[in-house]
């Protein structure tokens, strides 16, 4: 609307009255406006699921080699292959599915109400009712109270001592006055601090002002979903480029081309990690679960633990998240500064007689605040009797109370509270002391503490007319009291349990630099040199990063402070974190790699927000660091084993190529191998199995990572060369190295080798370290038994293997016992920071 607009003019553009709407016109400006509700996305239907899952590296190249292996006539290789790539898709829709759910449950817990003035019929009387705030429609005529939220956009047709606190908007804590016709009225996501008004709904939905707003891009790819992706194309190439040198290799050695062929695509699909999208779905989906059984955590989207697992930097509001946002008395002064009691009794003694005779619906939240400190230390506010009360309005800034002087008829006390400086104006001072008055309400503002000033003057008793704002004059200063805004419960606590975690706590608020470093210090976190963001906005561009990088708490930041904030962060290549509960704080958490907010954060920021914590106490945010550390962790541990596996089994395919006249292993035997392997690598995400969480942040580094593989990987080969020694030594003592024998006996030691130093793998290269969990266990047990028995049973005989000789066995056993000190040797190198990986 025009800033000069007239209410007359408001009305006619939205074809209103003051009188309200009808229910006919309010129903048809419903169905052409639609609900006054943030958008809510419908459920992503299964086949979208299905083309997103495909976008993944690994399982497109696994669609990709199941109908070459069909058209080469390697049909078990094409459905064990499709059979994996189902699954995959399966279970990553599955996860999705049940976050959709969870986040349109979150959205089906708002159930406000405003109270609207309609009528029936165009010439019946208007009524005031609640209905839902979804129902609201442009030229509604809304009645706003002590409390009530401002459920849409508003033009305020009347005000009556109407303050809004707009600590959702702009981060600011204290309440603003607004009047009748001011520009931009009441905006939604305002509370009403005190007062009351009437206002037409000028815009519902994602044509208000903050809807509007952030209907912005999607978040970037966070850190975790980059480096996943680095691996993935890392191994895609070497994936690409290993079926060539198997056919190459073989050709050579064999000239049996057609024979090669499925072998080749057999391999490619050995060395394909498969079970990645299942593992980094299923690790942080167990944790999402016990993080909502034991801690009330609701995970939106379970793969943002893995990003939580890294942060490094988490960016916190400080209104309503560090603090409560209920002020409390913090100290009663004299005018000189010295501690006073008569200060805080005079202010509760107007507080209470001013609910009791101004007609106010409710206390205004200082007055709550004083109301409690005086029970607190006993006094009794209303012990003078109360004569008349002049209630606190915007335009005076102070509210007063008559009282009656015990012990003296016909003297009164009028006691006046309000803003230092509309109680100053109206006291008597000598020479020098309001400039002292007022340098010491300076330093107490400048310490972070909320000031209210406290004067009283003896005044007459009179019959026949009413005290009026006239009478606030020549008072006599009796102090001030102060108020802070006290930390949540257990927040100092959190905070601790984050730094001992190694992550760096930032904190961001629209306050002023004083009341930020005074809560920041009643929480014991050290702010340093406060950056005011509106100072920070002079300099040039590097020096403003540069005091980003250094800051640890912003005051007074806007919304688009907050994002830029977060987004330099992570520019730096500090994996970063927001936790906010209002619509100011959506475009920060748009912005990080993991949003969390409070359950009583507005629905908006629920929605944008990847966690929705139990409570206001921040230690479940550090139990769900933990969690997301223990996800990457178990990640991590099955890239290590299973692509150190597989790649140590295509260099000695590459090598046994060479040295053979016939296949090293056969198609249908790579990948009844590769089956097993997979199936026991989900005990990894198995109850009880999850990994210890580190103690820092924890992120997916291509780079280390590729480094450990190659260096386990070559490991493995070695182990697998020796082994084709072994088998020949074995093969040597039972009738010779030549003939079909010779061939199956190879097929069934190599196969069995395989399975064994992959269980060794799975127990070595475990997540974290201790006791074995019992899944695991298990599952190695299983290779163990497979191992052993398969070679020698009927299916074996149908894959072509045989049983083997003691020689073997005895060789297969050494082989183990070395190969197991040498992991546990290697592994404890790399931990211990000696060596990136192991060598060659």
């Amino acid at each position: 609307m025009p800033e000069t607009a007239t209410p007359l003019h408001v009305l006619r553009r939205l074809d209103s009255s003051p009188r309200g709407l009808t229910e006919e016109q309010a129903a048809l400006r419903a169905a052409r406006c639609g609900p006054n509700l943030p958008p809510s996305p419908a459920l992503t239907p299964w086949w979208r699921l299905a083309r997103e899952g495909l976008a993944d590296p690994f399982t497109a190249v696994l669609l990709a080699l199941s109908p070459v292996s069909a058209l080469v006539g390697a049909w078990g290789t094409a459905a064990v292959t499709a059979l994996l790539v189902g699954l995959s898709l399966f279970l990553r829709a599955l996860g999705r599915r049940r976050a959709e759910r969870a986040s349109a449950a979150l959205g089906a817990l708002l159930g406000d109400t405003a109270a609207v003035r309609r009528r029936a019929r165009a010439d019946a009387e208007p009524r005031v009712r609640d209905v839902p705030v979804a129902e609201l429609v442009p030229g509604d005529v809304v009645l706003l109270g002590p409390g009530d939220r401002v459920p849409a956009d508003l033009w305020l047709l009347r005000t009556r001592g109407l303050r809004l606190r707009q600590a959702a908007l702009s981060g600011e804590s204290d309440a603003v006055t607004r009047r009748a016709g001011d520009p931009g009225g009441a905006l939604l996501g305002s509370t009403v601090a005190s007062g009351t008004a009437t206002g037409l709904v000028t815009a519902t939905g994602t044509r208000t002002r903050l809807l509007g707003a952030w209907d912005g891009p999607p978040r970037p790819a966070s850190a975790f979903a980059a480096s996943v992706r680095g691996v993935a194309w890392t191994l895609v190439r070497f994936m690409l480029l290993v079926p060539p040198l198997v056919l190459c290799a073989d050709a050579v050695a064999q000239g049996q081309e057609a024979q090669t062929l499925p072998f080749a695509v057999a391999v490619a699909v050995g060395l394909t990690p498969e079970m990645l999208p299942v593992v980094a779905t299923l690790a942080p989906a167990r944790a999402a679960l016990r993080l909502a059984a034991e801690h009330g955590v609701i995970v939106s989207r379970p793969s943002a633990l893995h990003d939580l697992g890294a942060v490094e930097v988490l960016c916190v509001d400080k209104t309503g998240t560090l603090t409560a946002d209920e002020p409390c008395a913090h100290a009663s002064l004299d005018a000189r500064g010295a501690p006073d009691p008569e200060p805080l009794r005079l202010a509760a003694v107007a507080a209470a007689w001013t609910l009791e005779l101004g007609e106010v619906p409710r206390p205004a939240p200082l007055d709550e605040a004083l109301l409690a400190a005086a029970d607190a230390v006993g006094i009794d506010p209303l012990g003078p009797e109360g004569l008349a009360a002049l209630p606190f309005d915007a335009e005076r800034r102070r509210a007063s109370v008559l009282l009656a002087e015990p012990g003296l008829p016909g003297a009164c006390v009028l006691v006046v509270k309000g803003a230092v400086d509309a109680v100053l104006e109206r006291c008597a001072f000598g020479p020098g002391e309001r400039t002292r008055a007022e340098a010491l309400a300076g330093r107490l503002a400048a310490d972070g503490l909320r000031v209210l000033a406290v004067a009283s003057a003896r005044r007459a008793a009179r019959l026949g007319r009413r005290y009026t704002h006239a009478d606030e004059r020549g008072l006599s200063l009796a102090g001030f009291v102060t108020f802070r805004d006290p930390p949540v419960p257990g927040v100092a606590r959190a905070l601790r349990e984050l730094t001992a975690l190694g992550v760096e706590v930032r904190v961001l608020t629209g306050d002023q630099p004083g009341t930020a470093a005074r809560a920041c210090r009643d929480l014991g976190l050290d702010p340093g040199e406060v950056v005011d963001m509106r100072a920070l906005a002079a300099l040039p561009e590097p020096e403003r990063a540069a005091r980003a990088a250094r800051g640890r708490v912003f005051a007074r930041c806007a919304p688009q402070d907050k994002a830029w904030l977060v987004a330099r962060a992570r520019t730096a290549g500090r994996v970063t974190g927001f936790l906010g509960d209002g619509w100011n704080d959506v475009p920060a958490l748009r912005a990080a790699d993991v949003g969390l907010c409070p359950p009583g954060a507005v629905a908006l920021a629920r929605e944008h927000a990847d966690l929705v914590l139990g409570g206001k106490d921040l230690g479940a945010a550090a139990h769900a660091v933990r969690a997301g550390r223990s996800g990457t962790a178990t990640v991590l541990a099955y890239l290590r084993a299973a692509l150190s596996s597989n790649l140590g089994n295509v260099v000695a395919m590459l090598v046994a190529g060479l040295l053979l006249p016939f296949l090293p292993m056969l198609p249908a035997q790579v990948l009844v191998q590769n089956l097993c392997f997979d199936v026991a690598q989900t005990a990894y995400v198995r109850r009880g199995a999850a990994a210890r969480p580190s103690a820092g942040p924890l992120t997916l580094r291509t780079r280390a990572l590729v480094r450990q593989i190659l260096g386990y990987g070559v490991l493995n080969a070695g182990v697998d060369v020796l082994t084709f020694a072994v088998l020949a030594w074995g093969a040597g003592g039972s009738g010779g190295l030549t003939g079909a024998r010779w061939e199956a006996l190879f097929h069934a030691g190599w196969f069995t080798e395989n399975l064994l130093t992959q269980a060794l793998v799975l127990l070595m290269l475990r997540p974290g370290a201790g006791r074995v969990p019992k899944a695991l266990g298990a599952a190695v047990a299983g290779l163990v038994a497979v191992a052993v028995a398969l070679p020698a049973s009927p299916a074996g005989a149908a894959l072509g293997m045989v049983a083997l000789p003691w020689r073997v066995w005895a060789g297969v056993a050494v082989l183990m016992l070395a190969y197991g000190g040498a992991l546990r040797w290697v592994r404890g190198r790399v931990e211990a920071g000696r060596e990136p990986a192991p060598s060659a």
